[in-house]
C-alpha cells in the first residue's frame, strides 16, 4: 500500500493569464501558507519565496522588472504547513538550490532561518526531503541532499545564517565601511570560526538589492543592518570589490560558489597579483595569513617583482599585504596567525602594524563552527602539540572521534569506511616524503610497513577530485576546506624526545624545500611544522584519526588521546555507559542482507544489542544488521554492520533500502534480503498505459553488476521495503559478531 504524500508540488506557467488556473489550487485559493519557486530554464534563474496570499504575491512578482521574465512557478503545499514551517523550507530551498547549480538564485539572502518550532526535526525535515525529491522529478533540482551537504559550493554559499558572534562582527565591519576615519579591518579568529562564511556573506549582502533583502534573522538589529547597508550603497552606489584568496585551490572553490549566485561573478574572486590591474573601493582578503613576502617564492619571484614595480613598491621590503592596502580604499583582512605555515607567509609584524594603526579596527571571532567537539577540542589540540597538557588529562567527547592508531593500515581502513558512510574522509600528512609520483605517476610516495600511498594527484580542488579518497593530501590541498573525517599521518620530520620531554623536528626529513630554506632559527621551523599539524587536525567535522611514524611520539599522543583497538567499533560511545536498549543501543538482527542479488532464505532473529554512534538516531524503529557482498561497496563495505530505519515513509527514490523477498506460497521457509539503491519511475507501454517500474541499483566499483528489476506480476514472491539505510556503524569480527 502506498504512503500518502506529505507534500504536493504543482507546476504552472508564470503569467497573468494562468493566475486564474492557480486559483483552482485549494491551498492558494484559501490563503494557506505555502512555498513557491519562480524559474526560467533558458536563463537558468530562479527565485524562492513563501506566502499566505499566493495570488497577490505572484501578481506583485509579475510587475517586478526582473522576476516577470521568469516563466514557470512551482507551488509547494501541504496540509501540515504553518508559517514557521514555510519560512524554514523557504530558507532551506534557497540554500540547497544555490549549491545544486541548476539555477542562479535571485534571492538577496536566506530569509528567516535557524528558528525552532514544533516537529521541526521529526516531521518537517522529512517533508523537505520529500519536496526535494519531487523537485528533482520536475527538473528543478539535480543532485541529492547528501551530495550537496558534502559539496564545498554549499559550505561556502552566501546563503547562510550567521551566528550571534558573526552577526556582531558583520555589523562592526559595516560600521567601519561607513566611517571615513577607518581604512582597515582585521577580523581575527582561529580555524573553524566562520571567517570565510562571514566574508562571503558580506560580499553578497553589498551586491544585493536592498528592497529584496529579508533581514528578519537579525531580529532587534534588523533596522541597524538595513540602515548601514543603505549608507554603504549611498556612498558607493556601484562598488568595485574583490575577494582576494592567496591559495589557488581554495580560490578555485570560491569561484565555483560565486558562479551560481545572481549579482556575483567568478572573476570577483582574485589572486593577490591581480590587484595590480585596478584600484578597488573594498577588498576582502580571506586566509590573509597566507599572503606572501619575497622569500622562497620559486617560480613566483618574477610575478612578485613585476607586481611590486607596477605598484611602485620596494620588492625587498614589501609584502602582498602592502599590495592590498595600496589598491583599496577599504581593506578587510580575515586572519589567523596560527595558520601561517612557511617562511614565504607575510610576517605577523605586518598585521600587528595594521592592527595598531589609528585608522584600523580589530574584530575577534571566537565561536567554533566546524569541529563538533567545539572550542574544547581546538584548545586541546593546541595544548597537545605545545606540550601544555597535565600528565593525566585525556580527551573525552561523545560528539567527536579522536583516536591514535598503532597501525597505519587500520587507520586507512577506518578512513575508507568513514568515507563510504559520510563522504569527505581523507588522509593528510606532513611533508615527510618527496613527491616522486609527480613523474612518473605510478610510483608510490609514502611506504610505511605494508601500506603504500601516493600524494595528491592534483593541486586544484583535490578534496573533491576523483580518486582523492585513495590518496594523501597535504597542507596546501586542505587548508581552508572542511572534511568529515581526517586521517593525519605524523611523518618522520617530527619526533618526541623522551629524555628532553619535548617534541623535536628533524629538518633532514622535511621535504618542503620552500618551507625550510632561509630559516635560521630552528624554533621558527618547529613552529611552522606545528602550525601545519594543528591546521590539518582542525579540518574534521566529525572526527580526527592520528598515526605517528615515531614510536615515542605515538606513545606521547596516547597519553592524552584514546587508542584505536582493532575489531572494536571506533565510534564514540555514550560516556562508557553500559548498553541501554533504545537509549544508546539498538537490536542487531542475525540476517545477512546481500549486497548482490537476494541472499539465501533466512529466519531472522534478534541476535543482541549493538551500540549506536552519538550522532545517529536511536529508537524502537531503528535496527542494525549485517550487509555482505560487493555490489554496494562504494557506500557499504563487505561485512559492514549497518543501521536502518524500520518501515520508512515518504519517497524512497534515490535512497538505499533493505528489501525483503518472501515466498507467497510457503511463508514458513523464510525470506531473502538485499540492500540496494531504490529507483521508481513510470514507463508508458505500447497501448498508452503507464506502469510503475522499480529498479534496485548497485553502487559498486564493479561495472558488471546489474540492477534488479522487481516484477509486479510475479505471483510467487512478495517484495517489501523493510528499512531505510542510515549509515555504517561498524564491522563484524572474525566470528561474524558485532565487535563490542
Amino acid at each position: 500500500m502506498t504512503q500518502p504524500h506529505l507534500v504536493e508540488v504543482n507546476r504552472y506557467r508564470f503569467s497573468v493569464e494562468t493566475l486564474t488556473e492557480i486559483e483552482t489550487n485549494a491551498y492558494a485559493a484559501n490563503d494557506w501558507p505555502l512555498v513557491y519557486i519562480l524559474s526560467d530554464g533558458t536563463t537558468r534563474c530562479a527565485y524562492v519565496g513563501e506566502t499566505t496570499d499566493t495570488l497577490a504575491r505572484l501578481g506583485t512578482h509579475l510587475k517586478h522588472p526582473q522576476k516577470r521574465s521568469l516563466t514557470t512557478v512551482h507551488l509547494i503545499s501541504s496540509e501540515r504547513f504553518n508559517k514557521s514551517a514555510t519560512l524554514d523550507i523557504e530558507s532551506s530551498l534557497i540554500k540547497y538550490m544555490s549549491a545544486d547549480g541548476r539555477f542562479s538564485m535571485l534571492n538577496g539572502n536566506l530569509g528567516l532561518s535557524n528558528h525552532n518550532y514544533y516537529q521541526r526535526d521529526e516531521l518537517y525535515s522529512r517533508i523537505f526531503r520529500e519536496a526535494w525529491d519531487r523537485l528533482r522529478q520536475h527538473g528543478i533540482a539535480q543532485r541529492s541532499i547528501e551530495a550537496i551537504d558534502n559539496s564545498d559550493v554549499f559550505k561556502y554559499s552566501p546563503y547562510k545564517s550567521l551566528s550571534a558572534d558573526q552577526q556582531q562582527g558583520l555589523i562592526e565591519i559595516m560600521h567601519s565601511l561607513v566611517d571615513p576615519r577607518l581604512r582597515h579591518v582585521v577580523v581575527q579568529g582561529g580555524a573553524g570560526t566562520g571567517k570565510s562564511v562571514l566574508a562571503i556573506f558580506l560580499f553578497k549582502l553589498i551586491h544585493s538589492d536592498l528592497e529584496e533583502l529579508d533581514l528578519r534573522e537579525f531580529s532587534d538589529e534588523e533596522k541597524k543592518v538595513r540602515d548601514l547597508l543603505r549608507q554603504i550603497k549611498q556612498s558607493i552606489p556601484q562598488p568595485r570589490m574583490a575577494l582576494v584568496v592567496p591559495m589557488s585551490s581554495f580560490r578555485s572553490t570560491l569561484k565555483k560558489a560565486f558562479r551560481n549566485v545572481a549579482g556575483l561573478r567568478p572573476d570577483m574572486v582574485i589572486s593577490p597579483s591581480e590587484l595590480t590591474k585596478q584600484r578597488y573601493d573594498i577588498v576582502l582578503v580571506d586566509e590573509s595569513h597566507r599572503l606572501r613576502k619575497r622569500v622562497n617564492l620559486g617560480a613566483y619571484f618574477g610575478s612578485f617583482d613585476a607586481a611590486c614595480t607596477a605598484l611602485g613598491l620596494d620588492k625587498n621590503t614589501c609584502s602582498e599585504v602592502d599590495w592590498v592596502t595600496r589598491q583599496s580604499d577599504k581593506a578587510i583582512f580575515f586572519y589567523d596567525p596560527g595558520q601561517s605555515i612557511k617562511p614565504s607567509d607575510a610576517d605577523a609584524a605586518d598585521f600587528e602594524e595594521i592592527k595598531s594603526s589609528p585608522n584600523s579596527t580589530v574584530i575577534t571571532l571566537a565561536s567554533q563552527f566546524r569541529v563538533r567537539a567545539g572550542q574544547h577540542y581546538v584548545r586541546f589540540v593546541d595544548d597537545l602539540l605545545h606540550m601544555r597538557l597535565p600528565a593525566d588529562e585525556k580527551f573525552s567527547s561523545n560528539k567527536y572521534e579522536f583516536l591514535v592508531f598503532d597501525e597505519l593500515s587500520d587507520m586507512v581502513k577506518e578512513i575508507g569506511q568513514r568515507d563510504a558512510s559520510y563522504g569527505l574522509a581523507r588522509l593528510v600528512a606532513g611533508y615527510s616524503w618527496p613527491w616522486v609520483s609527480r613523474k612518473p605517476p605510478y610510483q608510490h610516495d609514502i611506504e610505511i610497513g605494508d601500506v603504500r600511498l601516493r600524494w595528491n594527484s592534483t593541486t586544484v580542488d583535490w578534496i573533491n577530485a576523483k580518486g582523492a579518497a585513495g590518496e594523501v593530501g597535504c597542507i596546501h590541498t586542505t587548508q581552508g576546506y572542511d572534511l568529515n573525517y581526517t586521517g593525519v599521518i605524523f611523518g618522520h620530520e617530527i619526533r618526541y624526545d623522551e629524555e628532553l620531554d619535548q617534541i623535536v623536528i628533524d629538518p633532514r626529513n622535511y621535504h618542503d624545500r620552500n618551507g625550510k630554506q632561509t630559516i635560521e632559527d630552528p624554533n621558527d621551523l618547529k613552529q611552522y611544522i606545528l602550525n601545519i599539524y594543528r591546521t590539518i587536525m582542525l579540518r574534521g567535522i566529525r572526527g580526527t584519526f592520528i598515526y605517528a611514524c615515531d614510536d615515542s611520539l605515538r606513545r606521547y599522543l596516547k597519553r592524552h588521546v584514546g587508542s584505536y583497538k582493532s575489531n572494536v567499533i571506533a565510534f564514540p560511545q555514550p560516556g562508557g555507559e553500559p548498553l541501554k536498549p533504545y537509549v544508546n543501543a539498538v537490536p542487531l538482527y542475525d540476517l545477512r542482507a546481500a549486497a548482490g542479488g537476494f541472499g539465501a532464505l533466512q529466519h531472522v532473529k534478534h541476535q543482541h544489542w549493538v551500540a549506536v554512534p552519538a550522532d545517529m538516531p536511536v529508537g524502537r524503529n531503528i535496527f542494525a544488521c549485517h550487509v555482505v557482498g560487493e555490489s554496494m561497496n562504494k557506500v557499504i563495505p563487505d561485512g559492514a554492520i549497518c543501521l536502518f530505519r524500520l518501515n520508512p515513509g515518504g519517497s524512497r527514490n534515490g535512497k538505499i533500502v533493505l528489501v525483503e523477498c518472501a515466498d507467497t506460497q510457503d511463508g514458513d521457509v523464510g525470506s531473502r534480503y538485499t540492500v540496494k539503491e531504490y529507483h521508481s519511475f513510470k514507463v508508458r507501454t505500447e497501448d498508452g498505459t503507464e506502469n510503475q517500474q522499480i529498479l534496485l541499483k548497485p553502487r559498486s566499483t564493479n561495472p558488471d553488476l546489474l540492477p534488479i528489476e522487481l516484477n509486479r506480476e510475479d505471483d510467487e514472491h512478495r517484495y517489501r521495503v523493510v528499512g531505510e539505510f542510515l549509515g555504517v556503524i561498524g564491522q563484524a569480527d572474525s566470528n561474524g559478531r558485532a565487535a563490542d
